[in-house]
């Protein structure tokens, strides 16, 4: 069902109050100790400072650098999400004391942007393709948005508003103008949310100019590098793939480049296409959706397999061991399904998303909610570090998570994500409430004239029995649309305790009704383990098998189940149980099964020996799978999530 019209918006989580349950946790520990933690790191590291104005950082001697104003940019994002259902006076003031220096950073034309107006203020403008004062931006406009719609203070709106408006005299049509667009995008959707928070028609035209103008010939990017004395022909990406600007949007055949600026640029095209109607834009954003989905994602919901360019090599390429698998790119991810489905509802975009949310997003950042992971492979072995040469940029050891990184801009991304979690449950459209995620919470909303509040009840994603129970001002009529995720395949409602007859129609269940006050809607969703396999193309996990109960992918670790998980086979006929294990994480699903580790006993020191010399053991274990999100957290050891079958 194709919606041009921007009729299907979310219920904003200021009218979602999660309560309990996986989210609820994971909003606690966010809350708690998430936005706090990397609060201190901007401390230590100066970004906070360099708002300021000030060169260098006077405890660590810091240069700014030009990614830098984003990260703040997501904390006071979080902090927005967070404040809305949780005050907090303490965490207000610091997020006011951001304001304040963003206020006095600002330039008089409204530029703002601690490195360039810092290190290379006659530099403003002049490399786009590289420099990231565009995505900045972005990210600033986000921050500013969540921040006056959670406090009602529109300083920082004005702010940013500000910004804006030089941005759109700046770039442009006109010959006055010049004629670029982000290299890193981001801006295009963030210029969308300040169109909806101000009303000012001119930013949902200039995020539509930026998607229009990009990969134009002659490249922007070609003339701009000429005109600072640079050959376009020594980019270091070698292409404009990297940053899909190689041919117009709506001429591109897939997803390509780096994985968050993809799915950022994607998110952001899919937004002016559910505005204007564009439906070459649609098609556009079909197309995409699809290559990635079909051809170029991890089981986990993880983007990009490649360190070389941070993202998409060619498809069915998915290495485990060396997965790029950027946080951000997954988050990215979450934001564009979103939006696909607000432009056409169907539920395949929503099981994209909840993939990404427990698997993809959620294994960035520690249990306590403090350590981060930039990029989450699907094979971790302690000591060996497949991207060594990143490792004081991206990650100190493979199978552990690290405070802070030097590009730090998956912990405030997954912060913000998590902060903002209530967002995602629920879609609506004049007639219909699409209830999206299973998870407790309580949530109101109007429709027909009236007045509805309903109330979740469920151990989602550890069991599938959900309750809704519906209260609301008079007897309204609605359609209640219940996703059906795409990994069930028996399920059953009942309305007030009697079945209810039901058919599914693009991933949901259509209940239309006249609801009443203490109706109650039962939602059973069978939830076995399944063994995934993957696509016979996906030559690394050929002979592999994935274990999946719900949404939730597993893995096995270490510390459950020995060393040398390589050499574990799972025999097909192997019986597989759910165990829920309270102690553990606070209480989750864990899968065990019987297990074999197949190993020479006489191996002597040479690297290959013949076959027909060796003797093997074959040792039959219980071995015990654990969520993919949750591993790294106790002691240091292997990992998979690919486990041979025979």
């Amino acid at each position: 069902m194709l919606n041009n019209s921007g009729q299907v918006k979310a219920i904003s989580s200021k009218q979602v109050r999660i309560s309990g349950g996986f989210w609820g946790e994971r909003q606690t520990v966010n809350r708690q100790r998430t936005i706090p933690a990397i609060y201190r790191q901007m401390e230590e590291t100066g970004q906070l400072e360099a708002l300021n104005l000030k060169r260098t950082h006077p405890n660590t001697r810091s240069v700014i650098y030009m990614f830098w104003d984003s990260d703040p940019a997501k904390w006071l994002e979080a902090v927005g999400y967070s404040l809305q259902s949780h005050p907090d006076p303490a965490l207000e003031a610091q997020a006011d004391d951001l304001v304040a220096r963003m206020a006095k950073a600002q330039q008089p034309d409204g530029y703002l942007n601690s490195y360039f107006s810092v290190l290379e203020p006659e530099n403003r403008w002049r490399n786009l393709r590289d420099w990231h004062e565009l995505y900045n931006a972005g990210h600033l406009i986000e921050g500013a948005v969540a921040y006056a719609q959670a406090t009602g203070k529109q300083q920082v709106l004005d702010i940013l508003s500000r910004y804006a408006d030089l941005i759109d005299m700046t770039f442009g049509p006109n010959e006055d103008q010049k004629h670029g667009y982000p290299g890193h995008p981001e801006l295009e959707l963030a210029l969308v949310k300040l169109y909806h928070a101000t009303g000012e028609k001119r930013y949902l035209n200039l995020s539509k100019y930026f998607i229009d103008e990009r990969g134009k010939q002659p490249s922007y990017f070609d003339q701009e590098a000429a005109e600072r004395g640079d050959d376009p022909s020594k980019f270091w990406a070698k292409t404009y793939h990297y940053c899909q600007a190689h041919t117009p949007i709506r001429e591109q055949s897939g997803a390509t480049g780096h994985s968050v600026r993809a799915c950022y640029l994607y998110a952001g095209v899919a937004d002016i296409a559910a505005e204007t109607g564009d439906a070459s834009l649609v098609e556009a954003s079909r197309r995409f959706w699809d290559d990635l989905t079909q051809h170029q994602m991890y089981i986990t919901g993880g983007l990009g397999p490649a360190h070389t360019n941070e993202g998409f090599t060619f498809a069915y390429d998915l290495p485990n061991e060396s997965a790029y698998a950027e946080t951000c790119a997954s988050c990215a991810l979450v934001f564009w399904a979103q939006r696909m489905f607000h432009l056409e509802q169907h539920g395949r975009y929503i099981d994209v998303m909840e993939r990404a949310l427990y698997n993809g997003v959620m294994s960035g950042v520690s249990f306590d909610g403090e350590e981060f992971f930039y990029a989450n492979p699907l094979v971790s072995y302690p000591h060996v570090n497949p991207y060594e040469h990143w490792s004081g940029i991206h990650t100190a050891e493979h199978y552990r998570r690290s405070e802070w990184f030097f590009c730090a801009c998956c912990p405030p991304n997954l912060a913000r994500l998590v902060a903002n979690i209530g967002e995602y449950v629920y879609s609506q459209s004049e007639d219909t409430l699409y209830v999206n995620l299973y998870t407790q919470n309580q949530m109101s909303f109007s429709i027909g004239g009236s007045d509805v509040e309903i109330s979740q009840q469920t151990n989602y994603p550890w069991d599938g029995e959900v309750q809704l129970s519906i209260q609301t001002n008079q007897p309204t009529q609605f359609d209640l649309a219940l996703r059906i995720p795409g990994w069930c395949a028996n399920f059953s409602i009942s309305i007030n305790g009697a079945p209810a007859a039901v058919n599914t129609e693009n991933g949901y269940v259509h209940l239309s009704r006249t609801w009443a006050a203490g109706d109650i809607v039962t939602l059973s969703l069978a939830m076995p383990v399944e063994r995934i396999v993957a696509n016979p193309n996906v030559r690394q996990d050929a002979g592999c098998i994935a274990l999946q109960r719900g949404p939730v992918v597993y893995c096995l670790e270490q510390v459950d189940n020995g060393a040398q998980l390589a050499n574990v086979t799972i025999p097909r006929e192997s019986k597989l149980s759910v165990t829920m294990e309270s102690t553990l994480f606070g209480g989750i699903a864990v899968i065990k099964g019987e297990a074999k580790r197949t190993e020479p006993t006489d191996w002597n020191d040479s690297l290959y020996q013949p076959q027909s010399q060796l003797k093997y053991d074959n040792q039959s274990f219980t071995f015990t799978a654990i969520p993919y999100c949750f591993w790294a957290n106790r002691e240091p050891g292997e990992m998979r999530v690919w486990v041979r079958e025979y």
